[in-house]
């Protein structure tokens, strides 16, 4: 801003130690104080003095500006209210497209990020937990692309292991050859019905397995699980399908085909594209070969019983080879990790994964820095906790989870009686189901956004779909809100041309204004963090000032053409933030509302 770049170069001109590089920014005034703007002396206290000294210094100054209407000095901070043209000039809001190109971080400081998330199994439907996931990794790989940084998305399929041959021993037994097409059932939810099948008739056998042997009560189903026929040959089918079994394979490739599928709609609705998929199938047996070479390093070491470890210190010991040569989950993580790496050679590589695997992660970071890798210093593991239902938690044995796609379909469902209550009759049910999907999956992935990716939270469908509070309907029904604004202005030939900005000094006004400058700062704080929510709570912010400026600043109805015309081009620009906002979040915003 200008009066900013002015009073460095005063304050630089009377105190001596006063820093060539520009060391002042400014945030939005507090509540209850006077001003448009605030500025906080305790950054320049050093160089001029003590904080009061520089606030007084900073405040004399300014008090003189041309573009600043009053100064107020609370102890070291400075309360600065603007002339409405210089704000609307000097926070870009009478330049809305450069804001918005302005949003951008410098070249130097643009990267190339490799983001992976999503990862489900091939054995069961993707869940709440998975969406909040997708949700994360979706949504934070546009916000990087948003603020300028190269992204590449990834996925890594777990497609095969015991889990994966639960499913296809339960078909094989149960299925009498039903297909998604001859059941009418999605692919990945006819391979999850298996799933269940084959944990409810193993739950029956280790019921009858600890009747029959009384010593066996104090061991758990795991223990007891190859004790069991069905256990037992679900572990030869993994065996056969490691040595290549043609029958194994062929079930094993038709089932996976048919979930394949079916995740492929669930990522459709969601708007997710990936850049590459890696396959557990194809990945499983790489990180060996580095195993090798960190034992000849000395990064590891063997065991008297042959395993191979590496002593992590703090974090412990991992195995990183068993004893009989077979690698264990870390092995393969090392491989891919190389492997992505030598693919993309991404400056950056991000995983969301839930915070249950945060050790895992700290390991396998670990192992590639002892390994001598440059770029493993940047590698970051974005956890999240677990995502409940107002009636608990999900089990997906049980088949007691929320499957994805009949939580989208209860989300659009809810939208969609509500645009069609709201439209009275009005709108054709194409529409109101168009409306009812945009805005009940935009419902969701706000909500799941809202709070930090850490937080263990609760989600609730239908408080999520409200169209009063913090909720991503609020948020889009603002934006919405503008096009009306702007279809009632074209009527009595009103446009947001040729504006003066200086008619805008009512104080709702200002305030939005003010908010609308610090877009820019939000995504690229945002991005730095890795965290969307607080972009949320930014749009929620902007969404209620502007309900504010609605309400006690009519636009149509101004008592000037020229008061409409300003108040019309500021809720225009309100309107594309809105919609940019929510767009970076992988949100949509309906025609109306």
């Amino acid at each position: 801003m200008k009066f900013l770049t002015d009073l460095e170069a005063h304050l630089r001109s009377r105190f001596a130690n006063y820093p060539a590089e520009a060391v002042l920014a400014v945030d939005p005034c507090p509540e209850g104080q006077n001003g448009d703007f605030t500025l906080n002396c305790f950054k320049i206290a050093r160089f001029c003095g003590n904080p009061v000294a520089a606030a007084q210094a900073a405040g004399e100054f300014l008090s003189r500006h041309e573009d600043i209407e009053a100064v107020d000095i609370v102890k070291a901070f400075v309360n600065i209210t603007m002339k409405a043209g210089a704000l609307m000039r000097e926070t870009e809001v009478a330049d809305m497209d450069a804001l918005l190109r302005n949003v951008a971080l410098p070249h130097a400081e643009r990267g190339k990020v490799l983001i992976e998330y999503s990862a489900p199994n091939t054995n069961k439907p993707q869940h709440l937990g998975h969406v909040r996931n997708n949700t994360l990794g979706m949504s934070l790989a546009s916000l990087l692309k948003r603020v300028g940084h190269d992204v590449v998305e990834i996925n890594l399929v777990n497609d095969r292991g015991i889990h994966i041959c639960k499913s296809m021993l339960a078909y094989q037994r149960f299925g009498n050859g039903e297909t998604p097409e001859s059941c009418g059932i999605k692919g990945d939810h006819l391979v999850g019905d298996y799933y269940v099948k084959f944990n409810a008739e193993l739950s029956k056998e280790l019921k009858a397995l600890r009747a029959a042997h009384p010593e066996y009560a104090d061991r758990d189903d795991d223990e007891l699980f190859g004790e069991t026929e069905l256990g037992s040959a679900a572990q030869k089918m993994l065996r056969d399908w490691e040595t290549g079994n043609k029958e194994v394979r062929a079930l094993w490739e038709k089932m996976n085909s048919w979930v394949f599928a079916g995740f492929a709609v669930t990522y459709e609705r969601m708007g997710i594209h990936f850049d590459h998929t890696y396959l557990e199938s194809q990945t499983y047996l790489l990180g060996k070969d580095i195993v090798s070479k960190g034992l000849e390093m000395g990064v590891f070491t063997r065991r008297a019983d042959n395993a191979v470890i590496c002593d992590l210190g703090k974090l412990g010991t991992k195995v990183v080879l068993r004893s009989d040569g077979t690698s264990v989950y870390i092995t393969q993580d090392m491989g891919t990790t190389l492997r992505k790496y030598e693919d993309y050679h991404a400056d950056t590589m991000i995983w969301v994964v839930g915070d249950e695997q945060i050790l895992h992660f700290q390991m396998l970071f670990t192992i590639m820095k002892k390994l001598g890798y440059a770029w493993a210093d940047k590698l970051f593991h974005l956890s999240y906790g677990m995502v409940n239902l107002p009636n608990g938690k999900m089990k997906s044995r049980e088949g007691t989870v929320v499957d994805a796609d009949d939580l989208f379909d209860e989300m659009s469902g809810l939208a969609a009686a509500e645009c069609r209550n709201r439209a009275d009759g009005a709108l054709s049910e194409e529409e109101v189901k168009t409306r009812g999907e945009i805005i009940g999956i935009g419902a969701l992935k706000f909500m799941l956004l809202k709070f930090n990716p850490k937080t263990t939270m609760t989600f609730d469908p239908a408080a999520s779909l409200k169209f009063e509070g913090d909720t991503g309907p609020y948020v889009q029904y603002a934006a919405t809100r503008v096009n009306s604004i702007r279809r009632k202005a074209a009527e009595r030939g009103l446009t947001g041309k040729n504006v003066d900005w200086n008619l805008l000094c009512h104080p709702t006004e200002k305030k939005l204004a003010v908010k609308l400058s610090f877009y820019g700062n939000t995504l690229r704080q945002a991005a730095a963090k890795r965290d969307c929510s607080g972009v949320v709570e930014y749009l929620l912010d902007v969404a209620k000032a502007f309900n504010s400026f609605y309400r006690e600043c009519p636009v149509v109805s101004a008592d000037s053409p020229e008061l409409a015309a300003a108040r019309l081009a500021l809720a225009e620009c309100v309107g594309k933030v809105l919609t940019d906002g929510l767009n970076t979040l992988t949100i949509q915003v309906p025609e109306a509302m």
